[in-house]
């Protein structure tokens, strides 16, 4: 029988010990490091016999006992077996972003299969002493309380979802500072609070993973009425902005956003930032980091939403220099690391870089139907 090594793996040193992890369905173990000259033999397909040739310096019955036990941990794949097939299949469809966004979705698939890590999460109860707190605060920072004029979000609901856009154009007017109040305590707010039966949490107007609110919201500020440009921090408990950086040009914006030019002509950023600790203090499993790049969604959606209900133009971006940004915000960028940019500013009514709208030619021979 032929093997090939699995082209969906992964190495790595975890607590002491060398790591391969077929994360394409097996399971990772824990293995000498001499491990890899072996694996090494099995680039393409070979048999234990033809491997033994190339690694002449081993004994033949220690490449079979090391052939068994790969095969069995899903390493080495027998040739024509549906293991083998599902491994290049993924291998070929993730081939634009392999190893990394591969490793990440497939690694923390079917986490909730093992009944272990089901018990584990469901009976974890944190210690007091051990939860962050609930809200992030800098109580040494400067500090500007925000108005706390209840915003005006009385525009339909089908008027703001189907007038909802990504906004690239801005005009030169500043965002009225009641504005971006209103903005930050709709979005990023508590709505109320819960007793989770092991502490206080509370909720926003987006749902969030079991309602551990692990994401802060920093603002950059460019064109904001009454506030002077610089970073910023959004304390939702005390409704305040807590100033972590001075100064913000265009030009630094635009760079931080990969330099994407359209991002220094916003009025203001904001950049979500994950707080790992409120997650990984219940949730063990490293599943729950997708969960957070979903809640990541949410909120970026609820902003956007309520952009246009105010009569800004919202805007979104994965794209940013991840150290650079955090380290204008005051992070380590280790439990504190950015997740996300929106920004807004006043839309300008004829955007020059509105897309054409589509006509019949557009679509040559496309087939709508399959």
């Amino acid at each position: 029988m032929r093997f090939r090594r699995a082209r969906c793996l992964t190495c790595y040193w975890h607590e002491g010990a060398f790591v391969v992890h077929p994360y394409a369905g097996g399971a990772p173990v824990s293995l000498h490091p001499a491990a890899a000259e072996i694996l090494s033999a099995f680039e393409d397909w070979a048999t234990a016999a033809e491997a033994t040739k190339l690694l002449d310096h081993l004994a033949p019955e220690t490449v079979d006992e090391a052939v068994d036990a790969f095969a069995h941990g899903g390493v080495l794949l027998a040739e024509g077996s549906a293991e083998a097939g599902r491994d290049e299949d993924i291998a070929r469809d993730w081939s634009a972003w392999a190893p990394e966004a591969p490793f990440l979705h497939f690694a923390t698939q079917n986490d909730y299969l093992d009944t272990e890590v089901n018990t584990e999460d469901a009976d974890r109860v944190p210690d007091a002493a051990q939860l962050p707190p609930l809200f992030t605060a800098y109580p040494d920072a400067m500090r500007l309380p925000l108005p706390r004029r209840p915003a005006d979000l009385r525009a339909s609901y089908d008027h703001v979802l189907y007038s909802r856009r990504t906004h690239r154009d801005f005009t030169r007017e500043p965002v009225e500072l009641e504005t971006l109040a209103a903005l930050l305590s709709t979005v990023f707010g508590p709505v109320d609070f819960v007793d989770s039966g092991h502490g206080p949490l509370y909720r926003r107007t987006s749902p969030s993973g079991g309602a551990r609110q692990e994401l802060d919201a920093y603002v950059g500020i460019l064109n904001v009425t009454g506030l002077a440009p610089g970073w910023y921090h959004y304390n939702g408990l005390q409704h305040c902005l807590e100033l972590r950086a001075d100064g913000l040009t265009s030009a630094e914006a635009a760079h931080l956003c990969a330099d994407q030019e359209w991002a220094g002509h916003a009025a203001f950023l904001v950049v979500l930032v994950a707080r790992m600790e409120r997650l990984s203090v219940k949730y063990h499993t490293p599943r729950c980091y997708r969960v957070c790049l979903l809640n990541a969604g949410h909120l970026g959606q609820t902003f956007a939403l309520t952009a246009t209900a105010l009569g800004l133009g919202p805007a979104q971006t994965g794209a940013f220099n991840d150290a650079p940004l955090a380290e204008r915000c005051g992070l380590d960028n280790a439990g504190h690391v950015p997740v996300y940019v929106l920004a807004a500013g006043h839309p300008h009514s004829r955007p020059h870089n509105a897309p054409t709208p589509v006509t019949m030619t557009a679509f040559g021979s496309t087939v709508l139907d399959a």
